[in-house]
C-alpha cells in the first residue's frame, strides 16, 4: 500500500434556528505519491525509502519527456539534472565513475555540501522510482553504489566540520557508509575500493 496522509477537516454550520450544530468531520486521503514525480510505478517501497519520499518531492522536480534510468524520469534537484552526472554515460563502474565525479577537496571540510545533497537527491529519486517499477538487480545496484559513495562523502564532509554520531546517527557515519559503499561496489577494481578505504581516513 502507498504510503497516505488523512487531513482532517472540521465544518460548521448554522441551525435554522440559529444554533450551531456539532462539527461535521471530513477525511481527505492524500497519496504521499502524489507530488512525487519520479514514482511512475506502483510497487511499495521499503519503509526507509518510503519515509523519504516528502523531502524528495519538494526538491527534485522531473522532465518526463525525457528518461535517467529505465524509464524513470529525468530528475533534477537544486539546478542539478540527473543527465550532467549519469553513470551510465561513462566507462568505468559506478564506483570508478562517482570517485571522479564526486571527489572532494584535499580538506572535506571545505567541500559545497549543498551541491553534494543535491547531486545526492537525484540519485535518491531515481532509486525510488526504479523501486516504484519493481526494477532490481543489477540497475539498481549500480545506482546505489553511486548513491552510497555520495553519502559517503556527505558523512566525511560533516565529521571533518566537526559533527559526531550524536548529530549524524549510526547510519551516517563514515564508517557506516564506507561499508554500503564496499558491499554495493558492483563491478569495481579492487584499486577502486583501495581509494574510499583511504578517503575514510582522510577526515
Amino acid at each position: 500500500m502507498f504510503a497516505t496522509t488523512v487531513i482532517r477537516l472540521v465544518c460548521l454550520s448554522l441551525a435554522s434556528v440559529g444554533v450551531l450544530a456539532a462539527p461535521i468531520q471530513f477525511e481527505v486521503v492524500v497519496d504521499k505519491r502524489a507530488t512525487a514525480c519520479f514514482l511512475t510505478g506502483s510497487t511499495a517501497l521499503p519503509a526507509e525509502v518510503e519515509a523519504g519520499i516528502p523531502a524528495l518531492a519538494k526538491s527534485v522536480t522531473c522532465d518526463t519527456s525525457k528518461t535517467s534510468v529505465a524509464g524513470v524520469p529525468l530528475v533534477s534537484s537544486g539546478g542539478i539534472s540527473f543527465s550532467t552526472i549519469d553513470f551510465q554515460k561513462s566507462s568505468s563502474s559506478p564506483l570508478g565513475f562517482a570517485l571522479q565525479a564526486f571527489a572532494t577537496p584535499t580538506d572535506p571540510a571545505t567541500a559545497d555540501l549543498n551541491k553534494l545533497q543535491n547531486q545526492l537527491n537525484d540519485y535518491l529519486a531515481v532509486e525510488a522510482g526504479l523501486r516504484s517499477k519493481g526494477i532490481g538487480g543489477s540497475q539498481l545496484t549500480k545506482v546505489k553504489s553511486v548513491k552510497f559513495f555520495l553519502q559517503f562523502q556527505i558523512a566525511r564532509v560533516r565529521t571533518a566540520r566537526g559533527e559526531t554520531v550524536a548529530t549524524l546517527g549510526a547510519a551516517g557515519t563514515v564508517e557506516h557508509q564506507q561499508g554500503k559503499v564496499v558491499k554495493n561496489a558492483v563491478g569495481a577494481s579492487s584499486a577502486e575500493i583501495a581509494k574510499v578505504n583511504t578517503l575514510a581516513k582522510q577526515l
